[in-house]
């Protein structure tokens, strides 16, 4: 059996990380659809809750100023990302973003290389 070449192991590499791409972002994607159909819809918008007030809101104003009722509702945001429907969403978004690091962390293979010689710049062009 004749050894691998550098050529092979590179197309190796390339189709092992595409793999791992696709199957990060078919099984996220597989997560968020059944998180997206097995969730409860979104309760009743009517309902207010204490928190929502105007009130509420105003004192929270008074004792912590205006960055105090961005901060809540910034950590309400980033709460409610993690709930029902919201977190199929959530989960399909970090998929593709891990799929995407996958092909960011794990770069392309390096171009061949003959032992004792240096890297050719034309790979189309056979060796002078």
């Amino acid at each position: 059996m004749a050894p691998f070449s550098l050529k092979d192991l590179a197309a190796f590499i390339e189709a092992r990380r595409t793999a791992v791409a696709a199957g990060i972002l078919c099984a996220g994607c597989a997560a968020a659809l059944l998180i997206y159909v097995t969730a409860p819809p979104p309760g009743d918008l009517l309902s207010a809750r204490l928190e929502d007030s105007k009130v509420y809101l105003r004192q929270m104003e008074v004792y912590g100023g205006k960055a105090n009722v961005l901060a809540y509702e910034l950590r309400e945001w980033f709460a409610g990302l993690w709930h029902g429907r919201a977190l199929a969403f959530t989960v399909a978004a970090l998929s593709a973003l891990l799929a995407l690091a996958v092909f960011g962390v794990f770069p392309p293979p390096p171009p061949n290389v003959d032992p004792g010689r240096a890297v050719r710049a034309d790979q189309g062009k056979p060796d002078p």
